[in-house]
């Protein structure tokens, strides 16, 4: 059977089963990137200038500002964050790194080796 799904995919088993299950690298991005935006204070994911002006446009981009690299059995993630502003940045680095980590492994089975962030920017508005 032909693959005509371009995307980068991952078989997560197929041993002693009716058949495979294979996850495609932008469903992890995805599952990364919610993660991520549920700790307070997390703004919102950065991406590239595209990525922005899909968003604009009412597209939704889930995966944006995430990268994925999914081997075998592992994944290393990077994310890039907007920060609110005045939260700790580090402690919550640490708890969207706690927080990814957990969310990957626990809907994939997958074993995430590191999870790299990058602070793009800090959103200085006033909540409402």
């Amino acid at each position: 059977m032909e693959n005509r799904d371009e995307r980068s995919t991952h078989k997560v088993y197929e041993k002693e089963r009716i058949g495979e299950v294979q996850i495609a690298d932008e469903v992890v991005a995805i599952i990364a990137g919610l993660a991520a935006t549920e700790v307070s204070g997390v703004d919102s994911m950065a991406g590239n200038i595209t990525n922005e002006l899909v968003g604009k446009l009412g597209m939704k981009n889930l995966s944006k500002g995430v990268k994925v690299d999914v081997t075998e059995e592992h994944v290393s993630v990077d994310l890039s964050l907007n920060m609110k502003y005045g939260y700790n940045i580090p402690e919550v680095s640490e708890k969207v790194q706690e927080k990814v980590k957990s969310a990957i492994e626990n809907m994939t089975g997958l074993t995430v080796l590191d999870v790299n962030i990058k602070i793009a920017g800090v959103n200085l508005a006033e909540e409402k």
